[in-house]
This record gives structure tokens, sequence and C-alpha cells, in this order.
């Protein structure tokens, strides 16, 4: 590896296999590289954001820095003053992170040779063609199922869009959501790789209500029911987090839609349902992973299936009605789900069939 320092800039709008390439190729080339990330901020991918999944891409790579900046600057390749305006911005993220002289310039863009000579370094051109790798940012926001599997897990785990299954005890939220799931998968492509996250409260619903009830038989106490199961507010604070933290780690795998078998959002209507009260600390974890579509299974037509865990027969129909007000508060996306199972999921169909044709609402880069 020899001593120059090369530089890579993009907008990473978001980072695929082609800018992956492009940066590791020039780590292999140079003992150090900068990669800048130049974000506009009126895009929809935060700054931020972009340079977070850059790092952590390369995070096994020490020689290999990231820098941000928010670059609102229009594009005009013909323009000596626009040029050195976004020169003036490179060198800006350079020195703020004190990176060495530039030696080298790797591009994958015709304008690599001007690039270079602002920096009085060397161009080297990869791949313009797209022919290594057939993917351009541009592509992907046109069509992200198309070209999902040119973008790695981070970046996957922010952008899979999160349809969530929330509703009152036994009105089929399960049954629904492994159905959905099942029926995006054999849809093939990238939706072939559909993942299902379950509900982390059920779980913790099993697991306490099994230690209760060993308790109660080495001191020969009464057996507990899951009524007298003991629910503090922390407890649902920590749900919430490991709900978020299961999605997370399902989407990095999966393909751009997550099927959800409730969300933080629902653990904060249970909140209220056991503790009488809002968590606010719920509530604020709610808003870190918000779901792109909530299916609202109604408790109507649906028989109350006691399976020794459930104990809210009786209060049903207020779940659901409080279901619909948070979700009416919160702004989320959202439909209910009558009828039998058969229906229940067409509707569900179809209602992420328009999700899907609407796209990811990607802002315009400047151009």
């Amino acid at each position: 590896m020899s001593t120059d320092h090369a530089l890579v800039i993009g907008k990473f709008y978001p980072p695929h296999a082609g800018h992956l390439l492009l940066i590791r190729t020039a780590a292999s080339q140079c003992a150090r590289v900068t990669v800048i990330v130049m974000a506009a901020s009126h895009e929809s991918i935060p700054l931020a954001l972009r340079v977070r999944w850059m790092r952590e891409l390369h995070a096994a790579m020490p020689h290999v820095a990231v820098a941000g900046i928010v670059d609102d600057i229009p594009v005009d390749y013909g323009n000596d003053a626009v040029w050195l305006a976004h020169v003036a911005l490179m060198r800006e993220a350079l020195a703020a992170i004190d990176a060495p002289p530039v030696t080298a310039v790797f591009t994958s863009e015709p304008y690599g040779d001007e690039l270079a000579r602002h920096f009085d370094a060397k161009p080297v051109t990869l791949d313009t063609a797209r022919l290594l790798m057939p993917v351009s940012a541009t592509r992907f926001r046109n069509d992200p199922a198309a070209y999902w599997e040119f973008i790695a897990a981070p970046v996957r785990a922010d952008l899979a869009r999160r349809i969530v299954v929330v509703g009152a005890e036994s009105t089929g939220t399960t049954t629904l959501s492994l159905a959905l799931a099942q029926a995006l998968r054999v849809r093939g492509g990238a939706h072939g790789l559909t993942r299902w996250v379950p509900e982390y409260g059920r779980a913790t619903s099993v697991h306490k209500l099994a230690a209760a009830i060993a308790h109660a038989q080495l001191h020969a106490l009464a057996r507990p029911t899951p009524e007298e199961l003991d629910w503090p507010s922390e407890e649902f604070a920590h749900i919430a987090a490991t709900q978020n933290a299961m999605a997370r780690e399902e989407a990095a795998i999966g393909g751009p839609l997550l099927v959800c078998d409730t969300d933080a959002f629902a653990t904060a209507i249970w909140h209220e349902r056991y503790v009488g009260y809002r968590s606010s600390a719920v509530e604020t974890l709610a808003e870190e992973d918000r779901g792109a579509l909530y299916l609202l299974t109604h408790h109507d037509g649906v028989a109350f299936e006691d399976d020794g865990l459930r104990d809210g027969e009786s209060i049903r129909e207020w779940m659901t009605g409080r279901f619909v007000e948070r979700l009416q508060a919160t702004g989320r996306r959202h439909i209910m789900l009558n009828g039998d199972r058969e229906s229940r999921l067409d509707t569900a169909l179809t209602a992420v069939d328009a999700l899907l044709a609407e796209g990811w609402g990607f802002a315009p880069p400047l151009g």
C-alpha cells in the first residue's frame, strides 16, 4: 500500500454497492482514504444518518475516515465559480478532520478528472458505465425494491418499511401478520426476503407468569393468574426498546418490507391498559422507529380465546377504540381490518400495495 491519500466524495443518497466498491478499491491502493458525504439540507435522508451508515460500513478499515458537510450549492459542471464553491466545502470537511493533502481522487463519475485537477491530485475513475455494479443512487431511489440487493445491512435497517399489525387481545394480530409476511415472500424477488418480527411483550408475559407459578409452588401459595402479575412502568420501556432492536435486526437482513406483530407504539397502549396512564419514555421510543403502515385488527367477529395469558376480553372494545384514537392523534397511516381471515389478508395486501406504489418519497437531489 502506498502513502497516497485518496479522496472520495458523494451524496451517498443512499450508499450502495457501487459506492462501497469505489471506496474499498481506494483503500486497497492508498494508505489513507477520506470519504466526504455531501448532502443537501432538503434531501430526505439526513446528513447525520448517511455519515453514520458510512462509518459503520467501514468500521473495520481504520485508514478510511468519513466526514460530512451540508452542500446546498446547485450542480453546474460548466461553471468555474460553482466548482470552486463545492471544492471549498470539501476542503472545509477535510480540515475538520485534520486530513493530509489529497494525492488521489477516486470517482465513478465523468467529472473525476476536473475534481482531481482542483486538488492537484491523480484522477482514478472506476466503472462510470456501471458494469461492475449495475446500480446508482438514482436507480435505487426510483425503485428501491428492484435494487434492494445492492444496499448493505445498516442501510436496510433504516430504509425497510415497517408494516405493523396491532389490535386488542385475541383479535388475530399474530395470525394476520404471519399470513401477510408469507404472502409477500411468495412474490419473490426482494420481497422473498420479507422478515417477520414477533411480539417481545408476549415472550415477557410467558416468562413472568412461569416465574410467578414456580414461586407460588415453592412457597405453597395459590397459583397466580395473568391479571395478578405486576407490570411496573419501567418494564414497558424495556419491552419497547427491545421491540425496536428486534425490528432493526430483522430489517437489516430482510427485504423492502418488514412485517411486525406489534411495535413500541402498541407497547405504549398496553402501558395505558396495565398501568393506567401514558408513559413518556415508551412514547419516545415509539417515535424512534415508526411504522409506515399500521393494520388494526377489529375485535368484531373474532371469538376471544383464552390461551392462559389473556385477561382482557371485557376491554377489547376499549382497546380497539384507543388504538384508533392514538393512531389518528400521532398521524400514523392506518387501516382497520374487518371480516374473516381471508378478507382481512386481502385488505391488508391492498393497503401494502398502495404504499409500495407511492414509493419511498425521496426528495430529488440538487441538480
